[in-house]
């Protein structure tokens, strides 16, 4: 009887091995104490460092462009860069394209965040920011009922305290969790609004911001937020 040989070709995955190139690039620049600024060796030379095509090596080098860790500079060739982290997060966060418990995540971590923000607030406030904060507020009421979301409103007063602080990674972070924040305001994804007959209105944290401290600042955001706190543990 004649035996008939079949051929099979397999095709390898070779995304493994680029996985593992990817993160020994990382780590030979981190041996190599390269700093931003500074040029990375050739493609030619990582790919003999690390043992393998430069094929592999191109499409590593690729994903650490893509992560905004390496640009390409005219007559100096790869440079070790700082990345954009929140135009790579940014890209990743449409709320529309988000699970609900990531969702529900995000919307827990900017009220922490608000919270959190009394001592850097108290540190850097002015009779300016007093002054400014003021006039965002003053055609509201002095105590709030039945507490209803308006982004709008909340990008320019609580963007206002983000900038307040300092802190630039904050301020860029805010931005990015507002949309998620309204979304999830509004989706249905909490808990049926609860109602609340009197919270820490705008107008009364700036009172504290300008006679108060960050003790009570805290306690006042807290309260401020209670609204959204019952809409997630009720």
């Amino acid at each position: 009887m004649e035996s008939t040989t079949v051929n099979t070709f397999i095709q390898m995955d070779t995304s493994s091995l680029v996985d593992k190139v990817e993160a020994n690039l990382v780590q030979l620049l981190v041996d190599r104490k390269l700093k931003i600024g500074d040029v990375i060796p050739t493609e030619i030379d990582l790919s003999k460092n690390l043992g393998v095509s430069r094929t592999v090596t191109r499409e590593a080098l690729l994903r650490l462009r893509m992560r905004g860790l390496i640009e390409t500079k005219k007559k100096k060739g790869s440079v070790i860069t700082s990345p954009d982290i929140f135009s790579i997060i940014g890209k990743s966060l449409d709320p529309h394209l988000l699970d609900q418990e990531t969702l529900k995540e995000i919307f827990e971590m900017r009220l922490v965040l608000e919270i959190g923000m009394a001592d850097f607030l108290f540190q850097n406030i002015t009779a300016e920011h007093i002054k400014e904060l003021k006039e965002i507020v003053k055609n509201e009421p002095d105590t709030s009922e039945d507490y209803v979301f308006h982004i709008d409103h909340e990008i320019t007063f609580h963007g206002k305290l983000y900038e307040i602080t300092g802190n630039q990674t904050l301020k860029k972070f805010q931005k990015l969790l507002l949309p998620v924040f309204d979304y999830v305001h509004n989706s249905g994804l909490l808990k049926k609004p609860a109602t609340i007959k009197k919270f820490v209105s705008h107008k009364g944290l700036v009172d504290i911001l300008e006679n108060g401290s960050p003790e009570l600042f805290r306690n006042a955001m807290r309260n401020h937020l209670e609204n959204h706190f019952l809409r997630i543990f009720s």
